[in-house]
C-alpha cells in the first residue's frame, strides 16, 4: 500500500502541489486585504489548501493518462508509472475521479463565485494535456491554467475579480509558460518526429528561448506593478527583484547548443517560488 501511494505521488508531482501553493495563498491574501481588508480565515485557507490538492491531483493524473502512449515512446518520459507498467491505467482514472470530488467539496465551502467559475477551470486542467496535438501555444495555456492557483484563492476569499487580480494572474501564468517552453527544448526532436505541437517544435530552440525571456521579463514587470494597485511594502520590491535576478541567471544557464544545466536552472525556479513567498507582506 505504501509502495503504490509513493507511486502516485511520483506520478503527480507531489512536490510540485507544495510549490504552486503558496501562489493560491498569495492570492488569498492579497484579495483579502485588498477588497476586505482583512487577513483571510483559516477555513478558508484550509479549504484552499484541499482544492488546490484535489485540482493538481487531478490535472497531473489526467496529464499522465492522456500522454500515456506517448510518453511510452520517449525516452525520457518511459518509466513514468503507466508505460512503465507501474500503474494500470483504472486506477489511475479512479484517483482522477477521487481528486474531482475532492476539489468540488472543497470549492463548495468556499465563495458563489468560486462554484460558478469551477466548470472553466475544469475545463481548463483537462484541455491543457490535449493542446500539443493541436497547438504550440500548448506552453501559453499550461501557463493559464497553472495561473489560476493565484486567481483561484483570490476569487475563493473576494468573490470577485479585479484589475488587480488579472495581473496577478496573468503574471503567473507567463512565469509558468516561459519555464514550460524552456522544459520543452529537450524534447524538440521527439515532437517533431512525433507531429506534436510546441513552440520549439516549430520556431527552434534559439527562439524558443527568447521568447520564455520575454515571458519572465513581462512577469516581472506585471508583479512589480501590482505595488501601485494594492499596498504592498518595499519588502515586495526587494523579494520580486532578488527573484528577478534569479530569473536572469537561470536563462544564463541554457543556451540553444546547451541545455545540459537545464536542470539546475529548475532547481533555482524552486528558489523563485521561495523568494517570492518570503518577500510577500502587506503592512
Amino acid at each position: 500500500m505504501f509502495q503504490k501511494i509513493k507511486v502516485f505521488l511520483e506520478m503527480i508531482k507531489f512536490e510540485h502541489t507544495i510549490f504552486a501553493l503558496p501562489f493560491a495563498y498569495m492570492g488569498a491574501l492579497l484579495g483579502s486585504v485588498h477588497i476586505n481588508n482583512q487577513l483571510p480565515s483559516w477555513a478558508n485557507i484550509g479549504w484552499i489548501t484541499v482544492a488546490m490538492i484535489g485540482a493538481r491531483s487531478a490535472a497531473m493524473g489526467l496529464n499522465r493518462f492522456i500522454d500515456r502512449t506517448i510518453d511510452g515512446k520517449n525516452a525520457r518520459t518511459a518509466m513514468r508509472a503507466i508505460p512503465a507498467g507501474l500503474l494500470q491505467s483504472k486506477e489511475v482514472i479512479i484517483f482522477i475521479v477521487i481528486s474531482f470530488i475532492l476539489l468540488f467539496v472543497a470549492t463548495a465551502q468556499l465563495s458563489t463565485l468560486s462554484v460558478k467559475l469551477l466548470p472553466i477551470a475544469v475545463f481548463f486542467l483537462v484541455i491543457y494535456s490535449y493542446t500539443k496535438r493541436f497547438t504550440w501555444l500548448c506552453h501559453v495555456i499550461l501557463g493559464l491554467t497553472i495561473g489560476l492557483a493565484p486567481l483561484g484563492g483570490w476569487v475563493a476569499v473576494t468573490g470577485s475579480i479585479d484589475w488587480t487580480a488579472i495581473v496577478f494572474y496573468l503574471s503567473v501564468s507567463l512565469w509558468t509558460a516561459g519555464f514550460d517552453l524552456i522544459y520543452a527544448c529537450q524534447d524538440v526532436d521527439f515532437d517533431r518526429k512525433e507531429g506534436l505541437y510546441s513552440i520549439p517544435a516549430r520556431f527552434g530552440i534559439a527562439a524558443s528561448l527568447q521568447i520564455a525571456r520575454w515571458f519572465h521579463i513581462i512577469t516581472i514587470f506585471g508583479l512589480l506593478s501590482l505595488i501601485m494597485l494594492t499596498s504592498l511594502s518595499w519588502l515586495y520590491v526587494v523579494g520580486i527583484l532578488i527573484a528577478g535576478l534569479i530569473l536572469i541567471y537561470e536563462h544564463r544557464l541554457v543556451s540553444p547548443h546547451d541545455l545540459s544545466k537545464l536542470n539546475t536552472a529548475f532547481f533555482y525556479n524552486e528558489w523563485y517560488f521561495k523568494c517570492s513567498r518570503i518577500s510577500f507582506h502587506i503592512p
